[in-house]
């Protein structure tokens, strides 16, 4: 459970594979899973299907351009922004220069990331913005629900010190 040296469950199969000595340029949609351990030069995508996209980058395995999958399990070399949006799993070769966007992230002492760590959740708090209504502390209201909601509203520090 705790011991070193184990790879992490991830939940899939291997459908495509990108063999060592494997050059491909492009961009590329796949549903499945793919597992690179080779070279691609393009933005990597995963469609949707039965089962999550994952996408697996071996150890020797280079992928230069954007990563967009429901899971990416990197040990290898990605020089782009990655976004998993369930789930990104960085081994302790993984060498990641770009973003990481992420629901669930796993790092293994050893990953490197240049770039921002940026959670699904926070970039969804930033797409709503939230209204803040200000009212004076001693306001009245003539409507007792108005008055039970004035009571959760955010307020100014002055204003809920009473100070002015």
């Amino acid at each position: 459970m705790f011991g070193r040296g184990k790879a992490p469950r991830v939940p899939g199969r291997i459908d495509t594979l990108i063999g060592r000595g494997t050059r491909l340029r492009g961009e590329l949609e796949f549903i499945g899973g793919l597992h690179v351990d080779g070279e691609h030069a393009g933005d990597l995508r995963g469609g949707e299907g039965s089962m999550p996209s994952t996408l697996w980058v071996g150890e020797p395995g280079r992928v230069r351009g954007n990563v967009e999958v429901a899971i990416a399990v990197i040990d290898g070399e990605v020089i782009g922004n990655v976004r998993g949006s369930d789930r990104v799993v960085l081994g302790a070769k993984a060498r990641v220069t770009g973003d990481v966007t992420y629901g669930v992230i796993e790092m293994t002492l050893g990953a490197r990331v240049d770039g921002r760590l940026i959670p699904l959740a926070a970039t969804a708090a930033t797409a709503i913005e939230p209204t803040v209504a200000v009212t004076p502390a001693g306001a009245a209201t003539a409507d007792p629900a108005e008055a039970s909601r004035n009571d959760n509203v955010l307020r100014p520090f002055e204003l809920r010190q009473g100070r002015n």
